[in-house]
């Protein structure tokens, strides 16, 4: 985590704490950000499902279309309806895989490991340990759809796509935006369509952000690697340019440390992809939703010119056509970010 600071004045006080005061000691500020971050902490081990669209459930309640098996946003339960088992196999995309691949029978895919409940809705684990999420129901139903399986390998979110290219993974997934610089490396079969948001600290002055210069001030913390990264680098001489203090950025690998120094005040806003901060803004104590600034096509990645890449896509859109791409977005409560069509090395916008 990074060092404490004092609190600059953009910070409007809470309880125990002026805006020109660091965080007391004792006190109440003390008992409010031990009890914020020991809430954050049992949701963050419990909470599973998240939606994309703040107001399409009631308080503690499933969305109104939730499938019984999923999980409102006031429930303690990830989603545990299978959304796969109905998923059938389709021999002509079967055919379209290289023939190395259908003789072994399985796709290698490289992916971060996830731990708790902290990345859902994309991954997470089930109190029975086994791994959930958006990401892995659409990619079990992607595999039963070409008759293979998944050998999931583990390396991180800056290890995936490298190996990809040097031919260590099959495909990549990690929510893996598309960006120029990436599809000059690898190509990509999307899936869903997610954005760039920013999660704050609720005793932040602001209460929006639209652009980057509204970040000035205050220590940002993302993801290395990432889209967010490079957004952050690309418009870090902004705030000087428009006579502000820069923002501060700090990296973590993982998300709970992140959510962590939102409750605990060494964090002022996170930045990362929509879905998921959404759902933290839900979730975890003393945060707000700050806003989305861009969105970004999301896709399973391969390598250059490689036939995996058309039958990843042909059978993303098999399952648009069938219903079941539906059901697997309407299980995890976000109907709203899913693709009408997947394509193969999309547009991009950075």
């Amino acid at each position: 985590m990074p060092t404490n600071h004092p609190r600059p004045a953009n910070r409007r006080p809470r309880a125990g704490r002026t805006a020109d005061s660091a965080v007391p000691a004792a006190g109440p500020r003390s008992a409010v950000t031990a009890a914020g971050i020991a809430a954050a902490l049992v949701l963050l081990a419990a909470c599973g499902s998240h939606s994309a669209d703040a107001g399409s459930a009631p308080p503690g309640g499933r969305p109104a279309n939730a499938p019984a098996g999923s999980a409102g946003p006031g429930s303690t339960a990830v989603p545990d309806e299978d959304v796969v088992a109905s998923v059938k196999a389709d021999p002509a995309l079967t055919a379209e895989l290289p023939a190395r691949i259908r003789s072994r029978g399985s796709i290698v895919l490289g992916t971060s490991r996830v731990v708790g409940t902290s990345g859902l809705p994309h991954g997470g684990q089930a109190p029975d340990g086994s791994t959930v999420g958006l990401d892995i129901d659409l990619r079990n139903a992607v595999a039963k759809v070409l008759g293979v399986t998944w050998d999931v390998q583990y390396g991180t979110f800056p290890t995936v796509i490298p190996g990809v290219q040097n031919g260590k993974y099959d495909v990549g997934q990690d929510n893996f935006g598309a960006t120029k610089a990436r599809e000059q490396v690898v190509d990509f079969a999307t899936y869903l369509d997610d954005g760039q948001s920013f999660l704050g600290a609720e005793d932040i002055a602001a209460d929006k952000v639209t652009r980057l210069t509204d970040l000035c001030g205050y220590t940002v913390a993302t993801s290395p690697g990432s889209t967010f990264q490079q957004l952050l680098t690309d418009g870090a001489d902004e705030c000087a340019a428009a006579g502000k203090k820069p923002y501060k950025v700090q990296y973590f690998s993982d998300n709970a440390p992140i959510i962590l120094g939102l409750t605990n005040g060494k964090v002022d806003i996170s930045f990362g992809p929509t879905l998921s901060l959404r759902y933290e803004a839900r979730h975890i104590p003393h945060t707000k939703y700050l806003g989305q600034i861009s969105t970004t096509p999301v896709g399973f990645v391969t390598g250059r010119h490689s036939p995996l890449a058309k039958a990843l896509s042909d059978a993303v859109n098999k399952l648009i056509a069938t219903g079941d791409y539906a059901r697997i977005f309407a299980k995890w409560g976000v109907t709203g970010t899913g693709v009408t069509r997947s394509v193969v090395n999309p547009p991009t916008t950075f």
